[in-house]
């Protein structure tokens, strides 16, 4: 029996006169990978972060792993302790060592004692395949280096699902096989996963579903082979043809 982690429906949000998500509506299942694609400023990224309340929608129902989102912030917490998310920017305490970053959230907000955080912080830093950076700072590492950190960071709180917001973006071109092939490898582990990014070859190796956002609003989707192989709306060939091309 399915069970869904994302349910969205009918969400609109907008900024002043500017709607930037009109009538949204999907649903994510457990152990499904889905990416989103889309023109820059098609809404994308403002969607999933709708989905840990990091950005607020004004219409429509958002439910995430059984809790509804709205603007008690007792609840929005309890959401955010099951969402992982992992953000074009690193966003690593620079302060703190690769091991302090990785255990802070476990035992600040799950209340993880420290030597089980410090025990869970080297097995998903020994996943992610950076173990012997864990004494560093993050100024130390490279950027894709901090961006795995980024990654293992999340999964110490072993959540539902993990959100991507274009995590690639801001790396050089050689950094980014290493982050693609750490969420290829969570992938097919069976994580559940909203990307939203550009990496076509990602998506084709990796979706489940691909979803094609424009003005706000969600357009087209289906599988790789169908989205990719035979695309429906004349706007989605458009992007296609001209993503490709690079």
């Amino acid at each position: 029996m399915s069970e869904k982690i994302i349910d969205v429906r009918n969400v609109s949000k907008w900024y002043g006169a500017f709607r930037v998500l009109t009538d949204v509506n999907l649903t994510v299942e457990k152990g499904e990978r889905i990416v989103i694609c889309g023109p820059s400023g098609s809404g994308k990224s403002t969607l999933i972060r709708c989905f840990n309340r990091l950005e607020a929608h004004q219409q429509g129902d958002i439910v995430v792993n059984g809790i509804t989102l709205h603007d008690r912030m007792r609840d929005v917490a309890e959401v955010r302790k099951n969402v992982g998310m992992v953000f074009q920017h690193f966003n690593l305490f620079p302060h703190m060592t690769v091991l302090m970053n990785c255990m802070v959230g476990p035992m600040w907000i799950k209340g993880v004692p420290e030597a089980e955080a410090r025990k869970t912080a080297l097995k998903f830093l020994e996943r992610v395949r950076i173990p012997e950076q864990a004494n560093k700072y993050p100024v130390q590492l490279s950027g894709g280096q901090q961006q795995r950190v980024a990654i293992a960071r999340s999964l110490c709180m072993q959540p539902a699902v993990m959100l991507f917001d274009e995590p690639t973006s801001a790396l050089d071109p050689e950094m980014v096989s290493e982050v693609l092939e750490t969420m290829t490898s969570l992938a097919r582990e069976g994580m559940t996963m909203v990307c939203v990014t550009h990496e076509m070859a990602f998506a084709r190796a990796v979706a489940d579903r691909v979803i094609f956002m424009n003005a706000g609003q969600i357009i087209e989707q289906g599988k790789p082979d169908d989205f990719f192989g035979n695309p429906q709306h004349e706007r989605t060939k458009l992007f296609l043809s001209q993503i490709l091309k690079h």
